[in-house]
């Protein structure tokens, strides 16, 4: 394991991370992801190649546009930083193995549709099929143990949100029902519930948290899709240290 592909891994990471800001912000809008070029929203100044840097550029604006003054959201660097680290992690994890590509395609997707559920609380079609089509082909090339425990993961995490959210009525939005179909053929049936269980503990606590800040009661929406994709990546990593673990307290 060399410590130069960790690092290398980081700094492409953080590259991805910033084109995968751009994706979660302008496809929920029906925008192109290549036209007009990365340009402030509020004065409309094109940013140039020293202010496309990952983080760095953030750091060296002290948040600021160059051209107006108007802030930077913070997401861009966290989200920059985030693909960067998780990217970096996956090589340490796994190394260079298939599974490996995977991996950095699940980072991905997740990294995504927090942006675009953060933003604005969708999770598009438009990105979750794309994503969908490749772990099924990847899939049937890097299978789960058993095969088609990917399979029924997809249907079983589809079926279950499908059912909550027909029971809270309308409690769950169709975006995290079709996530949890994506998730299911990536991680298959123990893991896909490891994450409705670990998004359901981390969801209720932002939730708590929002409504205390907010002080708006339960009238505040907050979005599901970012507990989602942190439960999906530990599920991912460490499902199976978990899952030994609970056994273990039954021996």
């Amino acid at each position: 394991m060399s410590i130069v592909w960790v690092i290398l891994f980081f700094l492409y990471g953080t590259i991805f991370g910033s084109f995968f800001n751009v994706v979660g912000l302008r496809v929920p809008k029906k925008e192109s992801i290549v036209s007009p070029p990365s340009h402030c929203t509020a004065c409309n100044r094109k940013l140039r190649t020293l202010d496309l840097i990952p983080i760095f550029s953030y750091i060296a604006l002290r948040g600021k546009c160059k051209g107006c003054g108007q802030k930077i959201s913070p997401m861009y660097p966290l989200m920059e930083f985030l693909t960067g680290a998780l990217f970096a992690f996956s090589y340490y994890h796994i190394g260079f193995t298939y599974e490996l590509v995977i991996a950095l395609l699940f980072v991905s997707l997740l990294v995504i549709i927090t942006v675009s559920d953060i933003a604005y609380m969708i999770i598009p079609d438009k990105v979750l099929l794309p994503f969908a089509i490749a772990f099924l082909i990847l899939r049937w090339i890097i299978p789960t143990s058993p095969w088609w425990d990917s399979l029924l993961g997809a249907a079983v995490g589809f079926v279950v949100l499908f059912l909550i959210a027909v029971l809270s009525k309308g409690g769950m939005g169709g975006g995290d029902i079709k996530l949890f179909f994506v998730i299911g053929l990536v991680l298959g049936t123990i893991n896909t519930l490891l994450t409705l269980f670990l998004a359901s503990l981390i969801g209720s606590v932002v939730g708590i948290y929002v409504l205390k800040k907010t002080g708006k009661g339960k009238k505040t929406p907050v979005a599901f899709g970012p507990s989602i994709a942190a439960a999906a990546v530990l599920s991912y990593f460490f499902g199976a240290d978990f899952v030994e673990w609970y056994q273990q307290l039954f021996i």
